[in-house]
């Protein structure tokens, strides 16, 4: 189980400015993640949001060695500046969800892709209209979206297109694909390595009547999973909806699969950090062992 689930308890001190790195992968013995965006949707910058931050989608794994990124919002452009201010080559392993704005617009800015001794394996799904992960990626620099195509990037990089059922094997680390959403293509990500496993679960489908047993096999006997808590308010509980709200549905699916740790992540932008505390102690009256994820909060694994 995790040993620093206390980072996410009251104790926690207030989020204030961008987020410290990680330390570089120097130990093979290391299982951290770190959030470096935790948003859905759109940026949400403010006073309102300073305890858990405005960026989008991107969270950062150091395990076995390996340096796993998970989507490549606007938390992106924070951690490669980060990785810069290091000095030492950057070599990761990018691996989108899917390809919604809040999940590639920090790639443009994405610092050590324009250093040379940088090499990136970048991983997606193809997209619904048949693009690949790379040409959703230079799509969106094109002009008049960006003034720079991807070209001009000058690291080493290697597209992979993936789909659920594959198995990545990055040394002693696997990393597994799986479906979690038709209507948009989105995958999950399982990640085990030495026995514990990360579970990366964030943009469920939210017209779901029941527990999808896709869903459930995703997060067996997870340490951690991470799950798409964009509309956990009461707000998105409708008489004439009859669907389960995301965190509800989290809740379930951690009871069922015996997670031992919740993360609700992929926040509303219109929510304020003190909604999103009233937030997680409604969460946690229902499940104790959930917290909601924080800019600049590390948890590891070991």
């Amino acid at each position: 189980m995790t040993n620093t689930v206390s980072p996410f308890d009251a104790s926690t001190p207030a989020y204030a400015g961008e987020p410290s790195p990680l330390e570089p992968p120097t130990s093979a013995q290391l299982f951290t993640l770190k959030f470096w965006g935790v948003r859905g949707n759109i940026p949400a910058p403010g006073a309102d949001t300073v305890r858990y931050g405005g960026n989008t989608a991107c969270v950062e794994v150091v395990v076995g060695g390996q340096r796993l990124i998970f989507d490549g919002g606007t938390g992106l452009r924070v951690l490669g500046c980060y990785l810069m201010q290091q000095g030492q080559p950057v070599n990761a392993h990018l691996f989108f969800t899917h390809t919604h704005w809040d999940r590639i617009q920090g790639f443009p800015f994405f610092a050590p892709a324009f250093a040379s001794a940088t090499h990136l394996d970048i991983y997606g799904a193809p997209a619904l209209n048949g693009a690949s992960i790379k040409q959703c990626l230079m799509d969106q620099m094109l002009r008049p979206n960006f003034f720079k195509p991807l070209q001009t990037m000058s690291a080493s990089m290697a597209f992979h297109n993936i789909a659920a059922g594959d198995a990545l094997s990055l040394g002693e680390v696997l990393v597994e694909p799986w479906s979690l959403n038709r209507d948009t293509s989105a995958l999950g990500y399982r990640v085990t390595w030495q026995n514990r496993v990360l579970v990366y679960a964030t943009d469920t489908d939210s017209t779901q009547t029941s527990i999808d047993p896709n869903l459930l096999m995703l997060a067996t006997g997870a340490d951690v999973l991470i799950f798409d808590g964009t509309y956990a308010d009461t707000a998105y509980s409708d008489p004439n909806h009859c669907c389960l709200t995301p965190w509800h549905l989290g809740i379930e699916i951690a009871k069922a699969s015996q997670v031992k740790h919740l993360v609700l992540f992929h926040h509303n932008p219109c929510h304020s950090d003190d909604q999103l505390d009233q937030l997680e102690r409604q969460v946690q009256a229902s499940y104790a062992q959930t917290s909601l994820a924080r800019e600049g909060i590390t948890l590891n694994l070991l």
